[in-house]
């Protein structure tokens, strides 16, 4: 029975295949455009998420205090407030994961006839604990190699491809302004940061070589800069009350007197960047929605006129037996038929559009299996919605009604 109802309604169809087709462009546009822009938020927001998992998970910075000289002041990090002995303090905390002291800048370094300037990072081991950096090759430099201040350096991607090209650069010597280093060990490839600087454009050595051979310091063992990884993101408010408390301790800061140092929590400021491009990736869905709608309207629309035009087909259909619940299959299938037969062309286009954005554009997309069935179940739910109304009108006719009506 239902099969003979389905090839009656396919023929009903096609009996005014262009009506059908322009019906049917409702849903498919709207099923497209759903899959496309849920294929583009979703690579929005992995982009946003590979970005934070490169910078480290639960991450404090802690910056010197500014310094006022003939009424200028300097900002944040303008002064040395912070040293090696703070750093060493914090690292004793309960909930303390890694802490690393870090003395940063940018620098000239050159190889035989080769020269680059990039980002000179000099810190402790932990820092690599800190930022989840893995070494590609070599080793690490240790805790020793910073108390003693050696030589060593480990070179991001960026860096070693315009220093060294094609080489292997472990083992190689190359100068760091006017003093010698040679390259222990290679990062593995992070890419760009959430502030778009390439973080594999980098050198990291040891802090002591970096205050004493490279940037210098007025004040020994002092630093700029602290970055400090908590062991969970829970216990990271209760880790920022007692950093801020021992520095405070620490600095002799009085009740009511300003902080000389600054406190940020990167975890935080990452996690806000993932939800904006969540509701980003929410609100585009919603809008692509829309088209589902007006699709929907449209089947309701010209499933009304076709009960309209088929008045004495349903009155001779109903005098000759047919029930009320068969005249409302009949109706609903066309309907259903509308809708599922264009939410499959529509994810096509809306996987093809993906990809096709992917290619000329590079941008990311994920082509989820969940968005697709989404879209797919939500476009044929609003399909059979907006036909129900149609196909009910018709069953309800009024069979002596319908038979007279010209």
């Amino acid at each position: 029975m239902t099969l003979a109802m389905l090839g009656e309604a396919w023929r009903a169809m096609g009996s005014n295949r262009l009506r059908t087709f322009l019906t049917m462009l409702g849903m498919v546009i709207g099923v497209g455009a759903v899959v496309l822009m849920m294929s583009i938020g979703q690579g929005a927001q992995y982009g946003i998420k590979q970005t934070i998992a490169s910078m480290g998970s639960n991450l404090f910075i802690l910056l010197s205090g500014s310094t006022t000289a003939g009424g200028v002041r300097s900002g944040s990090a303008g002064g040395y407030t912070l040293n090696v002995d703070d750093a060493a303090a914090i690292a004793e905390l309960p909930g303390i994961q890694a802490v690393a002291p870090i003395q940063a800048g940018r620098a000239q370094i050159v190889y035989g006839p080769n020269n680059w300037n990039t980002s000179v990072i000099g810190t402790t081991p932990d820092y690599l604990i800190a930022r989840s950096w893995q070494v590609e090759s070599g080793s690490v430099f240790t805790d020793s190699d910073v108390r003693s201040a050696t030589r060593v350096a480990l070179i991001g991607n960026t860096a070693a491809q315009n220093l060294f090209g094609n080489a292997d650069p472990i083992g190689k010597t190359f100068r760091i302004q006017q003093s010698p280093f040679v390259v222990i060990g290679t990062l593995a490839l992070k890419g760009q940061g959430m502030d778009g600087r390439d973080q594999d454009d980098t050198i990291i050595i040891p802090l002591t070589t970096a205050q004493r051979q490279v940037y210098g310091s007025q004040f020994p063992g002092s630093v700029r800069m602290v970055m400090v990884q908590t062991t969970t993101q829970e216990n990271m408010p209760a880790v920022e009350k007692s950093m801020t408390e021992l520095l405070r301790q620490r600095h002799r800061i009085r009740e009511g007197m300003d902080n000389d140092f600054y406190l940020r929590n990167l975890t935080a400021a990452a996690d806000s960047a993932a939800e904006s491009t969540r509701i980003m990736s929410l609100l585009l869905g919603a809008i692509a929605s829309v088209s589902l709608l007006v699709g929907g309207i449209g089947i309701m629309n010209i499933m009304l006129v076709s009960v309209t035009e088929r008045t004495r087909e349903i009155g001779i259909r109903m005098a000759i037996g047919a029930r009320e619940r068969d005249i409302l299959m009949q109706f609903l299938l066309e309907a259903i038929i509308i809708s599922v037969v264009g939410c499959f062309i529509g994810l096509l286009l809306g996987i093809g559009g993906a990809l096709l954005t992917n290619s000329l554009t590079g941008t990311m997309v994920i082509i989820s299996g969940g968005s697709v069935v989404v879209a797919f179940s939500v476009a044929a739910a609003v399909g059979i919605f907006f036909g129900f109304y149609p196909a009910r009108k018709a069953a309800q006719m009024d069979p002596i009604e319908a038979l007279r009506y010209q």
